[in-house]
């Protein structure tokens, strides 16, 4: 009997010290490619923009292109280096319209998608001056808003808010539809309300698409607000834009250009970010 069984135990594998060391180094390893495979990342992106920009530098120093025309990328860092002093204060300008005006647009279009995704005929009412909102270019209505408000704010915030509004509203209701109704069954069933429902299924379903409507409302609105500033007042990047081009001062004009730029860009990984921590579970 002692016989057999220390052929049985022969026969059985064991998990000794050395397997478990294996799945370390293949943890371990697979830990290295992820940083490899990130650092090539962040390399090749780095060696295009080298590429791109130094090209351009190289290209526009070999013509001879005068800085009236096409400033080199060195100018503009220049310019902005040299001219921030009068650029900083207009940033804060423009991202005192764009926040306040971005917060009630879509503080608006969030509850109008609620509400007409509870009450249709709400919808049937409200979906033809949505529609209008959509289609008609904010900026034609600014010179009637200064005309009505004056030169400051006022006209530019409520512009930015009826440009971010909508995009909110259209996409946070797409979410709200896309609920899956067979979570809403099942929760009628155990005795939620429709409060509850609305709180625990449907805005967690659609979070992906609320995240993707308050980033394009709030790239609307960041172009609105700039339209609005070059229509008139004294004061905001687009005023500088507007000042700057007529000065014939591009290398200063490109300099606004790429902070707007910084600001877009921010806009989208500041979004992207909630994206991954609210909604990933989309993914």
């Amino acid at each position: 009997m002692a016989s057999v069984d220390r052929e049985l135990r022969d026969k059985i594998p064991t998990f000794e010290k050395a397997g478990a060391a294996d799945v370390g180094n293949w943890s371990s390893a697979a830990s290295t490619l992820s940083i490899l495979k990130g650092s090539r990342d962040v390399t090749l992106i780095l060696v295009t923009a080298i590429i791109v920009f130094g090209g351009a530098e190289l290209l526009l120093r070999l013509f001879e292109v005068p800085a009236y025309i096409a400033p080199t990328p060195s100018q503009v860092v220049w310019a902005l280096i040299t001219d921030f002093p009068y650029i900083g204060p207009h940033i804060g300008y423009t991202l005192i319209e764009l926040l306040v005006g971005f917060s009630i647009g879509a503080s608006i279009g969030f509850v109008l998608a609620a509400v007409i995704t509870q009450f249709p005929l709400v919808e049937k009412i409200v979906a033809p001056y949505i529609l209008l909102l959509v289609t008609t270019p904010m900026l034609a209505l600014v010179p009637l808003l200064i005309l009505k408000f004056g030169f400051g704010f006022t006209p530019r915030i409520i512009a930015v808010t009826l440009a971010s509004g909508p995009m909110v509203m259209i996409n946070a209701a797409t979410g709200f539809r896309r609920t899956d109704l067979a979570k809403i069954a099942l929760a009628r069933s155990f005795g939620a309300s429709t409060l509850q429902i609305f709180l625990k299924i449907r805005i967690p379903m659609a979070m992906p698409m609320v995240i993707v409507g308050l980033m394009i409302g709030s790239i609307f609105g960041l172009l609105t607000a700039v339209g609005a500033e070059m229509v008139g007042g004294s004061f905001g990047l687009g005023n500088r834009l507007t000042y700057y081009s007529s000065l014939i001062q591009m290398p200063q004009f490109f300099a606004c250009i790429l902070v707007l730029a910084v600001i877009g860009i921010s806009i989208y990984v500041f979004f992207y970010w909630v994206g991954k921590k609210w909604a990933s579970w989309e993914s």
